[in-house]
């Protein structure tokens, strides 16, 4: 357990630091949100960042705004012309996504839906490149099958918090979101249409790339 510490407190000394702007996100996120945690954060948002970056997607769909950080994140690799779709359940949250939105001068590249995810995504006339699935776990069956059809042949799905603190991995059953995590990680496996990949970044990292 200490090497495994040992090993992350040295990844993130010498990874790329976040910007003076994401440092102000994640600060304020800490001090006026109530569950902090849920942020990406500066490792998993430069991973993020990185795969964007590769992809030079023309459509994004990020499904779980929070607060804005991964958002952010995502939209560094956007075409020109690229547009990033982004749903958030908590409308509370409104006024910290937008303030940050506007402070990354994003404002024409990133289109907010608030509401549910279930009922936003079929109204949505898109073809995406990307997808980062980071909402209500219990959802990440239903919120795939929606998605998949709409993500393009060679298009990325990422979706976060699929090892859920150890006891996806662990087998705890007791757990329903572990379970259902469990679940979910084991359908994206054995679908022929995706092939995918689960990194064992911060609480679990699943890419998914359609065939």
């Amino acid at each position: 357990m200490l090497a495994r510490l040992l090993e992350l407190d040295y990844c993130l000394a010498h990874t790329s630091s976040q910007s003076a702007l994401l440092e102000s996100l994640e600060r304020e996120t800490n001090l006026k949100t109530l569950s902090p945690q849920m942020l990406s954060g500066v490792f998993q948002g430069r991973m993020l960042k990185f795969v964007s970056q590769m992809l030079r997607p023309s459509r994004i769909l990020e499904i779980g705004t929070f607060t804005g950080y991964a958002t952010i994140c995502l939209a560094s690799g956007l075409t020109d012309s690229g547009i990033l779709h982004t749903i958030e359940v908590n409308d509370e949250l409104r006024w910290i996504i937008s303030k940050y939105i506007r402070l990354a001068g994003l404002d024409d590249k990133v289109v907010s839906h608030f509401g549910d995810a279930s009922e936003i995504i079929p109204g949505l006339n898109e073809v995406f490149d990307l997808v980062f699935l980071d909402a209500g776990k219990l959802d990440y069956q239903r919120h795939y099958e929606m998605v998949l059809p709409l993500v393009r042949s060679g298009g990325i799905i990422l979706a976060d918090n699929v090892l859920w603190d150890g006891k996806v991995a662990g087998g705890d059953m007791k757990d329903e979101t572990a379970r259902v995590l469990r679940e979910f990680n084991a359908c994206v496996h054995a679908d022929e249409r995706v092939e995918n990949i689960i990194l064992p970044l911060r609480d679990g990292l699943m890419m998914v790339r359609k065939k």
